[in-house]
C-alpha cells in the first residue's frame, strides 16, 4: 500500500435513542440555550421548531512512515586525565579545555573529547488521526465493533428520512495532515533521505446526531444537538 493504494471503508454507528427520547431530553434542557448570565427563560418561553436526524462524517486515517537519512552530530567521550588528544582515522581531536575551577576541584578527573560524526538515522512511525466533518482534528470517542455499527451502512445513509453531512475534507489533505504529523520527528539539516508513507486505511464513520432548532424569547433561534450514540448533548 501507499499514498494511492489503500483500503477505504464506510461505517455507520448505531443510534441508541429514538426521536421521542431525543425530544424528551430537549424539552428538559431547552432553556439552557437561551441562558444569559444568571437569567434563564421559563420552559414555556422556548419552543421546539424542528427535530431532525443527521449522520455526520468523521474521517479516520491510519498509516506508517519510514525513513532513513544521515545527520551531523557531535558526541562527547571521556578519556583519562592525562590524555591530551585522540587519533581517529586521519583525524586528531584535542580534549576540551577545563575551567580553572574544574582543574582545582579535580586534578585527575576525566578529560572530555568532542567527536564530530555522521549518524545514520532510521525512523519507523505509525499513527492515526480523526477529523470531524468540518475537517477539525478530534479525539475519536467511540468504540467500533460488531455491536456498535450498522450491518448495512449504505442503506441507512440512503434513507430519505435522514440527512447526511459529508466530510468537508477530501482524502488528499487528510493524507497530508497524517504525513506532517508522522514527519514531526524528522530532523532538519539532513541528507541522503530515503522515505516512504504507507496509508493503511481511510474510514468514513457516520455518527447519528439529533439536531433541534429552538425558538426562544423575542423569537431568537438556537440549536441543540444530541449525540445519539452516547445520548449526550453536544
Amino acid at each position: 500500500m501507499g499514498k494511492e493504494n489503500y483500503e477505504t471503508k464506510t461505517i455507520v454507528l448505531k443510534k441508541h435513542m429514538d426521536d421521542d427520547v431525543a425530544r424528551e431530553i430537549i424539552e428538559e434542557k431547552k432553556t439552557i440555550i437561551f441562558r444569559k448570565l444568571l437569567r434563564k427563560p421559563k420552559p414555556d418561553e422556548v419552543h421546539i421548531h424542528s427535530l431532525e436526524l443527521y449522520y455526520e462524517a468523521i474521517l479516520m486515517i491510519s498509516g506508517k512512515y519510514t525513513a532513513d537519512y544521515f545527520r551531523k552530530a557531535t558526541h562527547t567521550i571521556s578519556v583519562d586525565y592525562n590524555v591530551g588528544e585522540i587519533v581517529l582515522g586521519e583525524g586528531v581531536f584535542k580534549i576540551k579545555k577545563k575551567s580553572s575551577i574544574a582543574k582545582a576541584l579535580a586534578k585527575k578527573s576525566k578529560n572530555k573529547v568532542e567527536l564530530p560524526l555522521d549518524e545514520h538515522v532510521f525512523i519507523d512511525e505509525e499513527g492515526e488521526m480523526a477529523f470531524d466533518h468540518h475537517g477539525k482534528e478530534i479525539r475519536f470517542p467511540f468504540k467500533i465493533n460488531s455491536k456498535t455499527i450498522e450491518n448495512f451502512p449504505n442503506q441507512v445513509l440512503q434513507d430519505p428520512r435522514v440527512h447526511v453531512r459529508e466530510s468537508e475534507l477530501t482524502h488528499t489533505p487528510v493524507i497530508k495532515k497524517l504525513e506532517s504529523k508522522l514527519k514531526e520527528s524528522l530532523d532538519s539539516g539532513i541528507r541522503n533521505l530515503t522515505d516512504e508513507l504507507i496509508i493503511n486505511k481511510i474510514t468514513e464513520i457516520y455518527v447519528p446526531i439529533f439536531e433541534s432548532r429552538l425558538v426562544g424569547p423575542e423569537k431568537k433561534a438556537g440549536i441543540m444537538r444530541i449525540d445519539a450514540v452516547r445520548k449526550k448533548i453536544l
